[in-house]
């Protein structure tokens, strides 16, 4: 399995999203220090889910980074964060 295939499975299995966007942007980074040239270091995702419902941006952050922990400690080198309520992403898209 890919780690984007890993990270849509764990990602939707800890919060059953409303919308889940998942981008490899490893590409962007290839000739960077630290990336390991695998096209699976660097990833952006956004998250909306009732899930997040009074938390913090931190500790959103955190709830997702503790999901993909397997994959923070080893695979992904980079990995930015989106997480919203369902509110929160219908206030961004207006």
């Amino acid at each position: 399995m890919s780690v984007e295939e890993s990270i849509r499975e764990k990602l939707t299995a800890a919060f059953s999203p409303e919308a889940l966007q998942v981008v490899n942007e490893s590409h962007l980074h290839a000739s960077h220090a630290g990336s390991p040239g695998t096209g699976e270091s660097h990833f952006s995702v956004r998250v909306v889910s009732p899930a997040f419902a009074g938390k913090s941006r931190l500790e959103r952050h955190r709830m997702v980074n503790a999901v993909l922990a397997a994959e923070l400690s080893g695979k992904i080198h980079a990995l930015a964060v989106t997480a919203l309520t369902p509110a929160d992403a219908e206030k961004k898209s207006a």
